[in-house]
């Protein structure tokens, strides 16, 4: 039997290879992101695959890709997979919704008090060779009012440090979050923009908040505020974030994800966003430290390893979630199958059916996707396998021994 197939796109971090080498896995990196018909090409013969957020799997790379069993997003987001595809065909994507919220979260503080510090420009003029020594402009973060738009993982660290450094907050979600500390939730985004001096972006890939910001909710801002955006590249307009810092509006900006961005270290930058004063821009690093990149690459390997090995879906974002210990001598049979009544009873008479004892048995649903795990005794034949590959609700099967 050939060994399991595993491609790791985009510069994962060395730990993610050395993991999937010690399962067993045959492991190909490649160091960028590949297009649809090169990664198409790719993923013939490749169980595993690992990206970040460059490399887009849609819905026909998932289906021309039938030894696919699992995704992993070496990242936070998964808005570059179809998760629906994924679904449909079997396919597990895990990624790491924690494993990077510190290193975010530290450079946003960083980049906050840089900002309202005016270091950029400070920078700028020595190396330059001019002395501009001045206080004009420049502000303690202390006692301003931090605005999050997204209070997730990152927003509410961010929120607990910014309050440690004498900072204000007030935030803004979708969601029914709980405060942390003394942050207050404005009821609409448009009271967080009227009264934040700093206004700090953590939201999510939803297409919903596709050009959330845009010149509208930049003219809501303060006068003089700082906008800071490390969550998606769409979801800020760059044209119209350049006009306010031109117009002197805005004071500031950090920006550190774009609408496009190039595929490859190296590959030429553009923006309108360029050369502007006391704006920081970054290439899309705000997860990128050396901690959280090793911790990621340890994280998804792992959830990866363990659902080839025991059918665990455990944070598992498109699939039902099971958390799953495997006995010695169990042999177990993991199906995928759509969310129809009667399943469950139609898989245990065909195991009645061949003889097979269960030893246990778990059921959970999500959306439109089932999943049955099945332990049993003794082994599982081939009829059995096949028989229950061959029903109409079938999505997958594997045979875990």
């Amino acid at each position: 039997m050939s060994a399991v197939r595993a491609l790791l796109l985009e510069n994962l971090h060395p730990d993610a290879v050395t993991n999937l080498e010690q399962a067993g896995y045959e492991v190909i990196t490649r160091t960028g992101a590949l297009d649809e018909d090169e990664l198409i090409d790719a993923l013939a013969g490749v169980a595993l695959l690992g990206i970040r957020s460059k490399t887009t799997v849609t819905a026909r790379a998932i289906a021309s890709s039938p030894d696919l069993i699992a995704i992993g997003a070496f990242c936070i987001g998964t808005n570059q997979i179809d998760l629906a595809a994924a679904a449909h065909h079997g396919v597990a994507v895990f990624n790491a919704p924690f494993s990077n919220t510190r290193s975010v979260v530290e450079i946003t503080i960083s980049e906050i008090i840089a900002l309202t510090r005016r270091l950029t420009e400070f920078d700028r003029s020595m190396h330059e060779g001019v002395w501009n020594k001045s206080a004009i402009g420049a502000h303690e973060v202390r006692g301003r009012t931090l605005g999050i738009i997204g209070y997730g993982n990152i927003g509410t660290q961010l929120s607990v440090l910014a309050e440690n450094l004498g900072m204000s907050v007030i935030f803004y979600d979708t969601a029914e979050k709980l405060a942390l500390g003394n942050a207050r939730r404005a009821s609409t985004m448009d009271e967080l923009l009227e009264s934040a001096d700093i206004v700090t972006l953590h939201v999510d890939g939803r297409p919903g908040n596709a050009a959330m910001f845009g010149a509208k909710q930049i003219a809501r801002m303060r006068p003089g505020a700082i906008l800071l955006n490390l969550s998606r590249g769409f979801v800020v307009d760059p044209g119209a974030l350049s006009e306010a810092i031109i117009s002197k509006h805005l004071s500031g900006a950090a920006i550190d994800v774009f609408p496009a961005e190039p595929k490859r270290k190296g590959d030429p930058f553009e923006s309108e966003l360029r050369g502007l004063p006391n704006v920081i821009l970054t290439p899309h690093t705000g997860g990128s430290t050396e901690e959280a990149q090793e911790a990621i690459g340890n994280f998804v390997s792992h959830k990866m390893r363990d659902y080839l090995r025991t059918g665990t879906t455990t944070l598992s974002v498109n699939l039902p979630n099971l958390a799953l210990d495997q006995a010695p001598g169990v042999h177990r049979l993991a199906y995928l199958h759509r969310n129809t009544p009667g399943v469950l009873a139609a898989v245990n008479a065909t195991l009645a059916e061949h003889g097979v004892n269960i030893e246990g048995q778990l059921l959970a649903t999500r959306g439109e996707i089932g999943y049955v795990v099945t332990d049993a005794g003794g082994p599982v034949e081939h009829a059995v396998v096949e028989a229950l590959r061959a029903r109409p609700e079938s999505v997958r099967l594997r045979l875990l021994s």
